[in-house]
Parts: structure tokens; C-alpha cells; sequence
């Protein structure tokens, strides 16, 4: 979400292996959920279209987010986006991401001038990218003279990534954090958390979650129950303090998703 110039993090609801994503999606809506995030990868967009225009609330009130998979890199990113429009239901998306850099394709900066036309005709509001290092957004940059609006990438407690995190915020691109809880860790068990949330009165995750909101990220989670739907959202009530954010800062491991130089989605 964005106020002027400045970004305003906001808790949005992750769709990816949801089990029925279109009731799923209507009420997270109802509950209050305003960015919904999903990607042609996912294999759901029919579902999350379907609950986006079920919801009672007005479209241009719901930011949609959804990504080029890897092989429309090489198909076409005006197909891949035309087919992912055509499977939501929608005339626009608010956000369009690159879903990962695919660096050795060697065609993401053709592809964001593809997408970047596509802006200019309405199909996409803000142009995005997930999974971008650095380098990846510096070549966007001397390309093409603009920064990606968004950088949605794996960040969590146990991966903070603290460097990229600072590097984008400098020149003003939105990070959202893909795998905000940790999944697949012990994250939300970890002493630490579980310590600080019982301080707060929150639980594990919301406390996760306010810590993505203090450093100015926008976390997506995603779950299947409309009563952790509802607690997550109510982290943005939650306020740290700076040396707890540190402290959860401080339980680096590493990251458990792929790493963007190498990695291969298609």
C-alpha cells in the first residue's frame, strides 16, 4: 500500500496451496484483508477471481497480486499475463510480479519491458518482481531507468535478510515477504518468540508478523482457518520495540526456499 511516496506495510493473505481458495479468499476479504496474493504457479487464479468477485466489497477497494511463471519467460509475458487475467476474472491486476529472475534464461530484462508496455495499456497498475537480488535490480535499473515497485522475497526471523531488505527500502521498492512464518521450521515454537509473544498477549505468529510491520515489510501468510485469518490480521495492533526487533532479527539459520541465483521455476 502506498501514501504519497511512502510505503505503508499491510498484512496480506497468501493463497498458495490453499484447499478451497475461492471461499477461503471471499473471507479473508470479509475479515478485512485488502492486498491477495496468488501467481499463475499456484494453479488457482480461477479459484481466487471467483472469490475476489464474490466478496461484498468493491474491487478497486482489493489489491490482487499475481506472477509470471518461469516458462512464460520464454512463451511470452503478454500471453502469460493476458492467461492469468482471462483465469481471475479481472480487467487489471494491481500488482504483476516476475515470479524469479531465471538468470540462467538470460531474459528477465526483456521480459520487464514486455511487462512494462502492458502497464502502459491498464493491464497492470504497479510491475513488480519476486526473488530479485541486487544485481538482477540494478540490471532492471539501468535498463530501463525505474525500480521495480515491489520485491516480494522469503523473509522470516530464521532469514531476515537484512541487507537486501535495507537495499531496497533505499530506493523505494516495496518488500513483501513470501514464507513470513517460517514454514516448515519450528519458527512459531522457538523460545524466543514464544516468550515475546506471551509478553505481548499476542500469539507466535502475530508477533511474527508485527515484527515484518515494524521493519516495513508487508508479510503475505496464508491459512485455510478464518480464525488464524483473523488473528494474523490483527498483528498490525501489535507494537515492538526496537531491541525486540533485533533480538528476533538475531535468529538467523537461513533461507529455506530456493536461492534466486540458481534457482529453476518453469
Amino acid at each position: 500500500m502506498t501514501h504519497g511516496d511512502d510505503v505503508i506495510p499491510t498484512i496480506g493473505y497468501g493463497t498458495y496451496a490453499l484447499t478451497d481458495p475461492a471461499s477461503s479468499v471471499a473471507s479473508a476479504i470479509e475479515l478485512g484483508y485488502r492486498l491477495i496474493d496468488t501467481a499463475s504457479s499456484y494453479g488457482n487464479e480461477r479459484e481466487v477471481g471467483l472469490g475476489v468477485r464474490d466478496s461484498a466489497v468493491a474491487r478497486d477497494q482489493v489489491a490482487v497480486s499475481s506472477k509470471l511463471r518461469g516458462d512464460d519467460q520464454v512463451a511470452g509475458a503478454r500471453a502469460g499475463l493476458e492467461r492469468s487475467l482471462d483465469d481471475l476474472g479481472l480487467s487489471y491486476l494491481d500488482n504483476y510480479l516476475i515470479h524469479w529472475p531465471l538468470p540462467s534464461l538470460g531474459r528477465y530484462l526483456e521480459v520487464y519491458g514486455e511487462l512494462m508496455a502492458a502497464r502502459e495499456e491498464g493491464l497492470i497498475r504497479r510491475l513488480g518482481v519476486s526473488n530479485f537480488l541486487p544485481e538482477h535490480l540494478t540490471a532492471l535499473y539501468d535498463a530501463y531507468g525505474e525500480w521495480p515497485a515491489i520485491n516480494q522475497i522469503e523473509l522470516h526471523p530464521y532469514f531476515p535478510q537484512q541487507a537486501l531488505l535495507a537495499w531496497c527500502q533505499e530506493r523505494g521498492i516495496e518488500v513483501q515477504a513470501w514464507s513470513p512464518l517460517g514454514r516448515k521450521t519450528d519458527l512459531l515454537s522457538n523460545e524466543t518468540v514464544t516468550t515475546m509473544a506471551l509478553a505481548h498477549a499476542c500469539t507466535p505468529a502475530q508477533l511474527v508478523l508485527a515484527w515484518h510491520l515494524a521493519r516495513g515489510c508487508a508479510p503475505i501468510p496464508k491459512t485455510d482457518s478464518t480464525e488464524r485469518a483473523a488473528e494474523n490480521l490483527a498483528a498490525g495492533s501489535i507494537r515492538l520495540t526496537g531491541r525486540e526487533v533485533e533480538a528476533l532479527a538475531s535468529l538467523e539459520r537461513g533461507r529455506i526456499g530456493g536461492d534466486p541465483a540458481t534457482h529453476v521455476e518453469m
